[in-house]
């Protein structure tokens, strides 16, 4: 019995220096959670820890030496652990385990409401019994399987218990078995007893081994979120080192090694970033802010929310940062401002020049003062400003709607494809004094396409209108057509005007967009046109369009569409 004891005392010693290691490493994973993780008191010591995160190859050498020493103490063949499967409602077989090879303990479950596993687990009294073959009991539990002779089975029961040491609450969370006591002798009421005791300690192993694997498993889940984020997301702690920071935040801030532990400012170089977390300390609630960073050569715009972060007992743990790229929606917000002062513009002059002519007639209409001849004129005037005017409007409205995910209606029909290129070419030429409109047609090119002659046309107008537009010094303006070599029309109007930018060359078909330049500001627009053309060419006329530019030279934007378009496909589009 002396020698029992000594053993019991070892194995208290053992789950005390390993609760003490829990303790000691509590706080690595780092925190997962607000909530604080604590380990359930057991009638032998009393251990709260706010997180379990000693090693797991630690812990589960501590459970194997438990067991062995329940093996010595018992004088047992076999201990197996059992733990209750919440999914399936069974208790299942779990390693470690002595005299039973691992390999079969996957094959070893038992219903919890069958066999003596069952009933110990669900009485949460132990039960001996002395002749495993011919106990009815013993059925479920496949002890012919391990050539089990006698046995104890006693539940693994966690008690948590309140400051004057009274159980408050008590779960059982699977069963302990010990098998065929050595040399021929049976186990007794005292080895139940001492059994009952230790199977408390190894359940207390058992939950902190369990709480550990979730806390990992939500730690991991966490990382793996944060990772996930496409916002950048950065801790800083209170002594303004970086103590989490994700893909996204190392992209930002162009970080390539692990920045875990230097100082932020070290790490993002950003002075904003200082005020923001400066205020974020001082504030009770969350504060953002903007910062500008400079990513591949190109300033981007981020906006960054920010909260203090406090430990449970009301210490500052630091500032969490969250960093969203709102860089396109400030160049949209500067795109529609512009676009307002725009289309204010837009709208103004034609109506002045409407008002000033109509006025002018209106004030002279029973006076001869004006010939018939400057009466043509000014109504012509009138008329043309009508029809920029609704044009505008038509451009806005079709805007609308394709935002709104609407087609714009397409007409489909087989119409001839240069003669109606060679109408273009004449109304503009009309339009314009100073430019040479010149036409480069392919031979190869079919007598006929399907599609929408009008928007087709549309098309035409706003490329041509524009080429004589941002060709303020004249100069030839040359319609391309030919069949490239995929059997596509391939279209294009070439100018020698201002050109575009590099930079500016895939923007140029945005809504709103304008290149910005003291030259291009002298020309009116709204910046609606090309975004309104793609639109015609990709979506009704099923093509592509793109743009080739030099900025002193001239552009051309050229366009590519099928010549015999299926009308039921398109239409059923």
């Amino acid at each position: 019995m002396e020698n029992q004891n000594d053993l019991i005392a070892n194995l208290q010693k053992e789950l005390a220096e390993t609760q003490q290691q829990l303790r000691d490493m509590a706080g690595k994973v780092g925190n997962t959670s607000n909530d604080e993780v604590t380990v359930i008191n057991t009638n032998l010591s009393e251990t709260s820890v706010e997180m379990p995160i000693a090693p797991l190859q630690e812990a589960d050498s501590t459970l194997r030496r438990s067991v062995q020493r329940i093996s010595m103490i018992l004088q047992a063949e076999k201990i197996c652990i059992m733990f209750y499967d919440r999914d399936t409602e069974e208790l299942r077989a779990i390693p470690p385990a002595i005299g039973i090879e691992e390999g079969a303990l996957p094959s070893f479950r038992v219903p919890i409401t069958e066999g003596i596993s069952g009933a110990v687990f669900t009485s949460g009294n132990p039960i001996l019994y002395h002749d495993a073959v011919n106990d009815a009991r013993t059925l479920a539990d496949h002890v012919e399987t391990l050539a089990v002779r006698n046995g104890v089975c006693v539940p693994l029961v966690i008690e948590k218990r309140d400051d004057e040491n009274r159980v408050v609450e008590r779960n059982t969370i699977g069963v302990l078995h010990a098998f065929n006591k050595r040399f021929n002798e049976d186990f007794n009421d005292e080895d139940v007893r001492l059994f009952d005791r230790m199977g408390k300690n190894v359940a207390s192993i058992i939950a902190n081994l369990q709480l550990y694997r979730e806390v990992i498993e939500e730690r991991e889940e966490l990382l793996q979120t944060f990772e996930s984020l496409s916002a950048g997301l950065m801790l800083v702690g209170s002594d303004e080192r970086i103590a989490q920071m994700n893909t996204s935040a190392k992209a930002i801030f162009s970080v390539e090694t692990s920045p875990i532990g230097k100082n932020y400012l070290e790490v993002t170089k950003s002075e904003e970033l200082k005020e923001i977390i400066a205020k974020a300390i001082a504030a009770t609630e969350g504060t953002q802010g903007e910062i500008n960073v400079i990513i591949g050569g190109s300033d981007r715009i981020f906006q960054v929310n920010a909260a203090g972060v406090k430990y449970e007992d009301g210490r500052d743990l630091g500032v969490v940062l969250i960093m969203s790229d709102i860089t396109d929606l400030r160049n949209i917000e500067k795109m529609k401002s512009s676009f307002v002062a725009m289309a204010s513009h837009e709208l103004r002059t034609p109506l002045t020049a409407i008002k000033g002519f109509s006025s002018t007639l209106l004030d002279a209409i029973d006076e001869d003062i004006y010939t018939k001849e400057d009466q043509k004129e000014f109504l012509g005037i009138v008329v043309g400003e009508c029809d920029r005017l609704r044009r505008l409007i038509d451009d806005l409205l079709n805007t609308s709607r394709i935002e709104a995910g609407e087609t714009l209606a397409p007409d489909y029909s087989e119409f001839p494809l240069v003669p109606e290129l060679d109408k273009i070419l004449k109304v503009q030429q009309q339009a314009t004094k100073n430019h040479i409109l010149k036409a480069n047609f392919n031979s190869n090119l079919p007598a006929a396409v399907i599609g929408d002659q009008d928007k087709f046309a549309q098309i035409l107008t706003n490329l041509m209108n524009n080429a004589i537009k941002y060709s303020p010094g004249g100069g030839d303006i040359t319609l391309h057509a030919l069949l490239d070599e995929n059997g596509q029309v391939k279209i294009g109007i070439q100018d020698q005007g201002l050109g575009i930018p590099k930079e500016q060359v895939n923007k140029v078909f945005e809504r709103f967009h304008r290149v910005d330049n003291d030259d291009n500001r002298k020309i009116y627009g709204t910046g609606l046109g090309l975004f309104l053309v793609r639109n015609l060419v990709e979506e009704v006329h099923k093509g592509h369009i793109w743009c080739e530019s030099e900025v002193g030279v001239g552009s051309t934007f050229w366009f590519t569409f099928p010549p015999d378009i299926d009308i039921e496909a398109a239409r059923a589009e």
